[in-house]
């Protein structure tokens, strides 16, 4: 039982007489934690690779982060599982992300229980053990652990931070966000920052305040009550925001390109003990451009796109720095359990060109040179949504090979500092242990002095699936107790046991070599080959780069890992394997009502997210606003959906009704009416007629024609010859009578609140003919 624990229904110790005066009082204790407990802080990067920090060899300014391995130890062989939401799941589990259908982002979810999306009750978080043991309990920053469907204001909120036993909350819950206009949500109901870009407003320093602040609303109140915090900043995935200033600081450092990156990195990697001496740097990878080869455009974006994201990650540092600060400032920092991770390998989501919209890589459409070199100016700021090409990303993981998605190290090896002053007396050390993200909540549980609890709740729980790190804290030779760890992720699998690593790459080592591309289907036949055929091994106590495969001389210890990672795979819901990427998206996922096909909405409501709300792509639809125009006229959004990487906006501008639809960022088009829009009450609408077929593997959704009508009669038409295949974004949402965040059009700006009345809102994907158009819609609306 937690110490102390509160029960009302406990034994009564007291005396109870007819009166008070002859009663004796005996009041049930409140829930304190065991003296001594010290406050617990993680602290979660995200899309940072193993050659990104200064501490791990980068020329990228890190100082805060830094002085924490300074001050703590350095771990060299931290893995996660090559993908975001997967590795959350298991550092605040201390389980595999397939025992926590996490097999996937839950965007991309599937109905099996190793990639369902619902982190089970009985897989019980550290928040929610630290929580009934006494202390606070404050998440911060990006969430993404809820079942995509379930984060609108309808719920259920039991899968939402503070249904996971937080006590507060302030971040957003998505997989990323605009860093400039985040879709912010506090504790269980969304909020708008309260400042603009143009006032200075940037989502990191807001994280850190409200942080500072939760902490200091609890320990004016109670000093000696320990904290558990886990920050998880949007730093460093797409898009990559920062103020001008600080990429500025970078300027001309990277022009010497990623090759040259890699090689100074690595050095310092050697030099520093974090790679062994000895080690081979892993081949320049055939994916990636040779950098002496781009033009001299190509070199100058991709330069300033590496400088962006450089001035993006010390930013994040210098925030970091004022949180330790501030913990300094209260007498909590030596008393602080700090442990530093990021949650995969650099990303490659940018393509080999970079990008201005990470959205386009979410929906197979490839980027344009002149168009990013036209926004070269811009990158960074709130207008675009942009990501750097792979070959940083390849720099990024120096010394390993690949990336983010895959189970190759450069995909799973992460940096990880920890740091408690008072509870570890070595300083500045490193440790060579192998680990894992399901390492963290039991090595938090043994240096508290805590048992994991046998229920939560009332729910029975699993047992932790990792090991405690605590014996390596102050003995740097301590016995390696993680011995084995299974591996998949998009059907890329690997099997680390006892100093050895198979991996069997999918689609291949490289695209160029297997000519596959992300997200091409293994099927019964192609993984029976696979396994036959596909796997490598490699001897990581003495090729830690994994640049010698060994596969073809050691074929025994190969069958034998092989078999080992089904082992794995059973004992830990790993099958079905699913190497499908951005196709998941388009799959129907259950939703809290069922089969609506039309959707009423009203105005001064949550943003409704697009996991929630009818799919619009590819299919034919209406939008219906009934709205009041006064007789001075209106102007704004009457509906929107999507956000500055794609979507569309449905408003009146200039007294004309206007649909504008923006294909990621790459086209935007307008279609007005003819005339200005009459005073007085109406129903605006547009239809969405798809002209052909969607190719979503090249990235195009179906061309369509818009027709505008005002109480059903026609008003104004327009084509659309492409639109949004896939997804408008991780955070779209469905707006009435704003645009909220950043806009979807580049000819207003956000919100362009509707200046008349909006009364409803219909979606409408049934199809069907408008017939009686006005009457029908405003009976139907009528009746809502």
């Amino acid at each position: 039982m937690p110490l102390n624990e509160y029960k009302p229904g406990q034994a009564f110790s007291g005396v109870i007489g007819r009166t008070f005066d002859v009663s004796k009082p005996a009041w049930p204790e409140p829930l304190r934690a065991k003296k001594g407990s010290p406050n617990v802080l993680f602290i979660v990067l995200d899309d940072t690779g193993f050659g990104q920090l200064g501490c791990y060899g980068s020329p990228i300014s890190t100082p805060n982060i830094d002085a924490l391995a300074a001050n703590g130890l350095q771990f060299n062989n931290m893995h996660t599982t090559a993908l975001c939401s997967p590795s959350r799941s298991c550092i605040l589990t201390g389980r595999n992300h397939h025992s926590n259908g996490m097999a996937c982002i839950t965007e991309g979810s599937m109905g099996y229980p190793g990639s369902n999306g619902n982190i089970p009750f009985e897989n019980g978080f550290i928040s929610e053990i630290l929580l009934q043991n006494g202390y606070n309990t404050y998440a911060i920053g990006k969430w993404h652990l809820s079942p995509a469907e379930q984060t609108s204001a309808a719920g259920p909120y039991n899968r939402w931070p503070l249904g996971r036993g937080f006590e507060r909350y302030f971040g957003f819950l998505g997989g990323d966000t605009h860093q400039y206009y985040p879709e912010l949500v506090s504790d269980n109901h969304q909020v708008e920052p309260e400042s603009t870009p143009e006032e200075g407003y940037h989502l990191t320093p807001d994280l850190i305040a409200h942080a500072k602040a939760m902490i200091a609303d609890s320990k004016q109140v109670a000093p000696d009550k320990p904290f558990f915090m886990y920050l998880a900043l949007g730093t460093a995935h797409a898009p990559h925001h920062v103020p001008r200033e600080w990429a500025d600081k970078y300027k001309g450092k990277f022009d010497g390109g990623w090759g040259d990156y890699r090689k100074h990195v690595f050095e310092r990697q050697v030099e520093k003990g974090l790679v062994p001496k000895g080690t081979t740097l892993s081949r320049h990878d055939p994916d990636v451009q040779d950098w002496n080869a781009l033009s001299a455009d190509e070199r100058r974006l991709y330069a300033r796109m590496m400088e962006v994201f450089a001035g993006f990650l010390e930013h994040a540092d210098h925030y970091i720095g004022e949180l330790i600060a501030f913990l300094k400032e209260i007498g909590e920092y030596d008393d602080t359990l700090i442990m530093l991770i990021s949650d995969n390998g650099a990303s490659p989501e940018g393509g080999p060109s970079g990008s201005v919209n990470e959205g386009k890589f979410f929906n197979n459409v490839p980027d344009n040179l002149e168009q990013n070199l036209a926004a070269i100016d811009d990158i960074g700021g709130p207008k675009y949504f942009n990501h750097y090409p792979w070959g940083w990303t390849h720099a990024g993981n120096t010394p390993f090979r690949r990336w983010k998605r895959e189970t190759y190290r450069g995909g799973v090896s992460d940096p990880f500092i920890v740091c408690w002053p008072n509870g570890i007396k070595a300083k500045g050390e490193l440790r060579t242990q192998y680990c894992h993200a399901i390492d963290m909540v039991p090595t938090v549980l043994d240096a508290i002095g805590l048992d994991a609890p046998t229920h939560i709740r009332g729910v029975s729980q699993s047992p932790l699936q990792g090991f405690s790190l605590a014996s390596c804290f102050d003995e740097p030779k301590a016995e390696s107790l993680h011995v084995t760890q299974y591996f998949e992720m998009f059907g890329h699998r690997s099997l680390y046991h006892d100093g050895w690593r198979a991996v069997c790459p999918w689609p291949g080592t490289s695209f160029k070599e297997s000519g596959g591309h992300f997200g091409d289907p293994i099927d019964y036949d192609k993984l029976t080959e696979l396994d036959a055929h596909g796997w490598e091994l490699y001897n990581i106590a003495e090729d830690f780069a994994e640049t010698n495969d060994l596969a073809s001389s050691e074929k025994d210890r190969l069958i034998a890992m092989i078999g080992m990672w089904y082992v794995e795979a059973g004992k830990y819901n790993v099958l079905p394997i699913d190497s499908r990427g951005t196709q998941r998206f388009a799959e129907e996922r259950p939703q809290i009502s069922v089969g609506r096909k039309k959707c009423v909405y009203y105005p001064g409501t949550q943003v409704v997210p697009g996991n929630a709300a009818p799919r619009v792509l590819n299919v034919a639809h209406s939008v219906s606003v009934h709205a009041h125009v006064p007789k001075e006229g209106a102007e704004g959004v009457l509906l929107s959906m999507g956000g500055n990487d794609g979507g569309f906006s449905f408003y009146i501008q200039d007294g004309k009704l206007t649909y504008g639809y923006n294909y990621v960022a790459d086209q935007r088009f307008k279609v007005q009416s003819d005339a200005v829009v009459p005073t007085g009450e109406h129903v605006f609408s547009f239809e969405f007629t798809p002209t052909g077929k969607a190719d979503i593997a090249r990235g195009k959704g179906t061309p369509a024609d818009v027709a505008l009508l005002v109480d059903g009669k026609k008003v104004g038409k327009g084509s659309l010859p492409v639109t949004i295949p896939l997804q408008l974004g991780l955070a779209a949402g469905v707006a009435v009578g704003a645009d909220p965040g950043a806009p979807v059009m580049l000819d207003y700006t956000s919100p362009f609140t509707f200046t008349g009345t909006v009364k409803k809102a219909l979606i409408d994907i049934t199809g069907e003919a408008p017939d009686d158009f006005e009457e029908r819609i405003k009976m139907y609306l009528a009746r809502q």
